[in-house]
């Protein structure tokens, strides 16, 4: 599966330009099979011959943060799983796609 595909990688705005928003939009959701990790994409680009992505991950923290097309591309599940794009998911605001934290 192409994680990055030419579409979406010409629609996520440049880092650092949704900073400022309260209520961002996320483009993409990025899974890892067999865990509870998921990478909610709100910008992104190319930097230093990978691609950076900024946004919103959930697993074993809750926190915004960045990461690299290279290390979705590499993370594996427990039994060999590798990170998919969530193909159903659809383009929101923060609050309207990120599920609230357990409490």
């Amino acid at each position: 599966m192409d994680l990055l595909p030419v579409e979406l990688k010409i629609r996520l705005p440049p880092l650092l330009s949704q900073e400022a928003d309260y209520e961002p939009i996320v483009y993409a959701r990025y899974f890892l099979a067999g865990t509870c990790r998921s990478w909610y994409v709100i910008e992104g680009e190319v930097e230093d011959g990978d691609f950076g992505f900024f946004g919103f991950v959930s697993g074993t923290s809750d926190e915004f943060g960045r990461f690299l097309l290279s290390e979705l591309q590499s993370a594996r599940g427990p039994n060999g799983e590798t990170v998919q794009r969530d193909l159903n998911f659809v383009e929101g605001k923060l609050t309207d796609v990120v599920p609230a934290p357990d409490v």
